[in-house]
């Protein structure tokens, strides 16, 4: 049994694309920054509280005939040093999507998949190349009311995908889980025998 820890959309659809058979539960956790905390330590760290704490709710289902594995995922944005999540409010996105604006940027995806057996670890970056982008454009992407919800606020498979002219790396990682390295990591995670995998 296959329990995603996201109550996101792109997850559960990405998931879903996949081929998986899955339930999903949101894991209601405290998601701030930790004092001097990097970008990669913030979503590895989240991911594995997130799947640990389905994983702490559900372990007694936990059975020979349909183990338990749970996974957790946690997508950031990082420009210029800065640490975009999602954004609180209006202003807030705009002042995201003005950094963004004519810039190259991270994007970054901690994924962790919690079985009986083992918790594997992993991480994803993509750089994402903006176009600048006008006021006017700001606001009307802004009254979408799109970028509301999204770490950076915005969706590359969504309207933003009119200012993306270039990206390196796994597009699935910016839409919010890169496909195939959550494929491998649930497969060493529910893995009978070898060592444990904790990629970094």
């Amino acid at each position: 049994m296959l329990i995603l820890a996201s109550a996101s959309p792109r997850r559960h659809e990405l998931l879903t694309q996949a081929g998986l058979r899955f339930t999903a539960e949101a894991a209601n956790l405290n998601e701030d920054l930790l004092p001097n905390e990097a970008a990669a330590a913030y979503v590895q760290r989240l991911a594995e509280e997130k799947a640990q704490a389905v994983w702490n709710a559900h372990r007694s289902s936990d059975s020979a005939d349909d183990p338990l594995v749970v996974l957790g995922a946690d997508t950031c944005v990082v420009v210029e040093g800065n640490i975009l999540g999602k954004p609180v409010d209006s202003a807030d996105a705009r002042r995201m999507l003005e950094m963004l604006s004519g810039r190259t940027h991270a994007v970054l995806t901690g994924i962790a998949a919690i079985s009986a057996k083992r918790t594997v670890r992993d991480l994803d970056i993509t750089q994402v190349t903006f176009n600048v982008i006008t006021d006017v454009e700001i606001s009307r992407y802004i009254v979408s009311g799109e970028p509301l919800d999204k770490a950076g606020a915005y969706a590359i498979q969504g309207y933003a995908a009119r200012w993306i002219p270039r990206i390196e790396g796994c597009y699935f990682n910016v839409v919010g889980l890169p496909i195939a390295r959550t494929i491998a990591a649930l497969a060493h995670a529910e893995a009978e025998s070898g060592p444990v995998v904790e990629k970094v």
